[in-house]
């Protein structure tokens, strides 16, 4: 036993000191700003959004841009209305012009329907050959401001994608326990520093909100090469990031957020193991490497604390300690009680479950499902 604590408290000082810092909040977009005139052209792919839009879209449409700016916005099949929400609310203020509706083509062998979606969007905005391409959810709220500092950063940093991981909804139980988790586990799959970092072959993006240089998107040949990716985000930032400048951001942002409701663990473990096989490659190898080292990283401390000798457990009682401060920024961010760090063990030990779900879906033939598709 006095092995495997060790082991776990080594992983877990590599983690904290040589693992690009991942557990800090720091990487975020500067309020300082220049005044960009490059145009913009906004991508949206809607399906059955009709909620969202009146706040998301409103969101987009009220911008304090100083560039030329145009939302394409594609309705991918729905039955809720979304279209003709999308235009009563460019209607309402007085934008009708600068919005271009869309309806989708049928999805054709091949593609995911939001990347689909996306593609026709694309097609059309680059009639206009606008500077930069904004790819961005139905559910999104941006901050008034969220464009102006997007293309700023882009413009004086040189970067050819800057992504916002923005601010997920957390105001249920579910939420507050599970949702700052999910953020932690993905910076530690990939950590911001590292993917904002030139020399380093690591790429990551949140696909939620990415502005990527147009001459960028059309050198990777545009989003149909990545067409059958379900992590999507981060597959467009590796084609970016492996084909030129390799320079592209990735931070988080508190001021533009998801409205996208997850108020009970049912709703938190799909979205999770819809995707969760996919980061493994769907590879059983992997998926048992996966479940040894959560075991290692997240259980073994607390096991060894409750029934290892004394030496063991002060071995473990530091590991722990190293595991809660880790996670602590993330729950700062948030805005949560500092109490929720100590629940990192009994977090990760649903998200283990929530993986292997996401395994037993895919061999039954049932992973990838979103918004009434199967993938």
């Amino acid at each position: 036993m006095i092995g495997v604590s060790l082991l776990s408290l080594l992983i877990w000082i590599y983690l904290l000191c040589f693992r690009g810092q991942f557990w800090q909040t720091d990487q975020q977009l500067p309020d300082s700003i220049d005044l960009p005139t490059a145009s913009v052209c906004v991508v949206i792919p809607a399906r059955n959004e009709a909620d969202m839009l009146p706040m998301t879209l409103r969101s987009l449409l009220q911008q304090h841009y100083s560039g030329s700016l145009k939302i394409f916005l594609v309705d991918d099949h729905s039955t809720d209305g979304t279209a003709e929400v999308a235009k009563q609310t460019a209607l309402e203020l007085g934008k009708s012009d600068q919005l271009h509706m869309i309806s989708a083509e049928p999805l054709p062998p091949g593609w995911t329907g939001k990347l689909w979606a996306l593609e026709q969007g694309i097609q059309k905005a680059m009639q206009l050959e606008p500077d930069y391409f904004l790819l961005t959810d139905a559910d999104i709220q941006h901050d008034e401001m969220s464009l102006q500092k997007l293309v700023s950063k882009a413009v004086s940093d040189d970067r050819e994608l800057v992504s916002l991981m923005v601010r997920l909804r957390c105001e249920s139980f579910w939420e507050k326990l599970l949702i700052p988790a999910f953020v932690f586990f993905f910076a530690k799959l990939y950590p911001f520093r590292w993917a904002n970092n030139p020399a380093r072959s690591l790429a990551a993006a949140a696909g939620g909100c990415s502005l990527i240089r147009r001459e960028a998107l059309s050198r990777i040949g545009g989003v149909s090469v990545i067409r059958q990716a379900l992590i999507d985000d981060c597959a467009l930032a590796d084609a970016i990031k492996s084909s030129g400048s390799k320079r592209i951001w990735l931070g988080l942002t508190s001021e533009t957020k998801s409205l996208r409701p997850y108020d009970s663990l049912s709703t938190i473990w799909s979205m999770v193991s819809r995707t969760a096989y996919t980061q493994l490659n769907y590879s059983p190898i992997l998926l048992i490497g996966t479940l040894i080292g959560m075991f290692l990283v997240y259980l073994v401390p607390v096991v060894g604390l409750i029934v290892g000798e004394p030496l063991i457990r002060y071995i473990n009682l530091l590991t722990y300690i190293l595991m809660t401060i880790s996670y602590f920024p993330i729950i700062r961010f948030y805005q949560l009680p500092f109490w929720y760090a100590f629940c990192l063990p009994a977090i990760a030990f649903l998200y283990t479950l929530m993986t292997l779900d996401s395994a037993r879906q895919h061999w039954q033939g049932k992973g990838g499902a979103w918004k009434g598709r199967v993938y």
